[in-house]
């Protein structure tokens, strides 16, 4: 069954159950498929088959709402990051060719975008009355969930292999990637997911990483379509809160990135917390430090599920299971059901055991391609499979070991974060004859941004000046941390330079 097939059936099933605590509301699959049912039918008769809906929203229940009625209606998928600048989403959004927005009323960006975008509709969640009368085609999702329908529509025929969501890694003007993943990349990874993770109708799941991102996407999909409810906290800025949030609700299941269970064990006491209803926690998006894991676990009395993925593969490619935590320090285990791993030389033959390579997959969950990408599409898809560009071996045991990347993409935290554009942005400013940006290891965030700049001015007046330009044009996230001033870049004889030595 189709993730969209999946979400009518549980609703129906489990009608009286939660399926959403947010904001101290209990949302019930039963309201929740009211307002599916209810949006669905607005959708009806505007929405052709193919079209681009994005959705601007933080994770909140609307937003599941909004991706299986726009499904539903035969749509595509694309979640925005609710971060990013103006220029960033109008980027996104002209690229993928969107003509649908459901957005927050009270996103800042909101007023430059609708001027900068041509959109059928828009709709909105909350109230902005400047914006609502600056532009015409716009209505409130309260009133669409408020009106009155007759029988709730028909889902029209979806072709599993036809397109379902446009997940995007990284960045945003220039070029962006859009990860085009069909119905059927999504129900194959879901339905992986869910027979090796203990998932269960009854679970209350702590979610605080945004549905916008692949991982985040897996865990709205595997805990609605299993009839379980999410417990959504959207910020870990104040850990404490999302602990208590756990005592509260007796949540039973997290899932994290290494800094989020970073800032539990730096800035919490995880002892006076209450955390037994816990029975599994995950961690995705980045190797987390061994010890750490030892140190949450002798702390927190809950199975712990190491994994490993990329968007590129509707999220998810392996696990280690539990008990191997101790034999297979590091690894990142084996492949999840129906996926197929294999570590390559560049000659693209297998490795020997202990050899290292590039970590490649396929199965039913790797993409379709990039969009509208055939050249970046054609370095990653290769005879059937998805070269990942990470680089690993696998033991003696078939339990894979990652050993570095290829890319240059920097992982923050719960961010994909492309260089280039930060680049592009400091490169712009008067006085600065060279920059290359690259991640430094932190551990707290996995990396944080380090820019390295060669420069004849005074530098302290030119950090200042640069700061100021990367807080008016990136989103939070993407500003470095470390300005590095240098007489020269290490370079290769041919001029590229060697990011790996700074």
């Amino acid at each position: 069954m189709l993730l969209l097939d999946r979400f009518i059936a549980v609703s129906k099933e489990r009608e009286s159950h939660p399926s959403f605590i947010h904001k101290g509301e209990t949302i019930s699959y039963g309201l929740l498929a009211d307002w599916f049912n209810k949006l669905s039918y607005y959708f009806l008769d505007k929405i052709d088959k193919g079209d681009k809906v994005a959705i601007l929203l933080d994770n909140c229940p609307e937003y599941a709402v909004g991706v299986y009625a726009s499904w539903q209606a035969g749509g595509v998928v694309v979640g925005l990051n609710t971060s990013l600048k103006a220029d960033d989403l109008t980027g996104l959004i002209n690229h993928c060719g969107a003509k649908w927005l459901i957005a927050d009323a009270s996103n800042r960006q909101l007023s430059k975008l609708l001027e900068a975008c041509d959109f059928n509709g828009v709709i909105l969640l909350g109230d902005n009355g400047s914006v609502l009368e600056q532009i015409p085609p716009l209505v409130s999702l309260k009133d669409i969930f408020n009106s009155q329908i007759g029988q709730p529509p028909k889902s029209i025929s979806i072709d599993q292999d036809s397109l379902a969501a446009i997940i995007y890694t990284s960045g945003t003007t220039g070029n962006p990637k859009g990860v085009m993943l069909s119905h059927n990349n999504l129900a194959s990874n879901i339905t992986s997911i869910q027979s090796y993770l203990p998932l269960r109708s009854d679970d209350k799941t702590l979610c605080i990483l945004p549905f916008f991102y692949s991982y985040g996407n897996s865990i709205l999909h595997s805990n609605i379509t299993a009839g379980a409810c999410l417990v959504l906290e959207n910020s870990l800025m104040y850990p404490h809160k999302v602990l208590g949030a756990m005592v509260e609700h007796k949540v039973t299941a997290f899932s994290g990135v290494p800094s989020s269970y970073y800032l539990f064990l730096s800035r919490t006491k995880l002892a006076e917390y209450d955390l037994s209803s816990l029975r599994y926690c995950t961690q995705a998006g980045g190797a987390m430090d061994p010890v750490k894991i030892d140190a949450w676990r002798e702390q927190v009395d809950a199975d712990f599920y190491v994994m490993y993925g990329q968007t590129e593969a509707s999220a998810r490619l392996s696990y280690l299971p539990p008990d191997q935590l101790k034999n297979k320090s590091a690894s990142v285990g084996i492949s999840i059901p129906g996926v197929e791993l294999s570590v390559r030389l560049p000659s693209g033959d297998p490795c020997k055991r202990g050899e290292k390579g590039e970590v490649c997959a396929r199965g039913n969950n790797v993409m379709l391609s990039y969009f509208n990408a055939p050249d970046e599409t054609a370095k990653v898809l290769k005879n059937g499979w998805l070269y990942t560009g990470d680089l690993g071996y696998f033991d003696e045991d078939e339990f894979l070991y990652l050993v570095g990347r290829n890319k240059e993409m920097i992982k923050s935290g719960a961010h994909r974060i492309n260089p280039r554009e930060i680049e592009e942005t400091i490169a712009s400013l008067e006085g600065v004859d060279e920059v290359a940006v690259v991640g430094k290891d932190d551990e707290l965030l996995g990396q944080v941004i380090r820019a390295c700049i060669v420069t004849s001015l005074d530098e302290t007046t030119l950090k200042k000046t640069i700061m100021q330009k990367c807080r008016q044009n990136l989103a939070t996230y993407k500003i470095p941390k470390e300005l590095l001033f240098l007489k020269e870049l290490p370079k290769t004889a041919s001029g590229k330079i060697k990011k790996h030595l700074i």
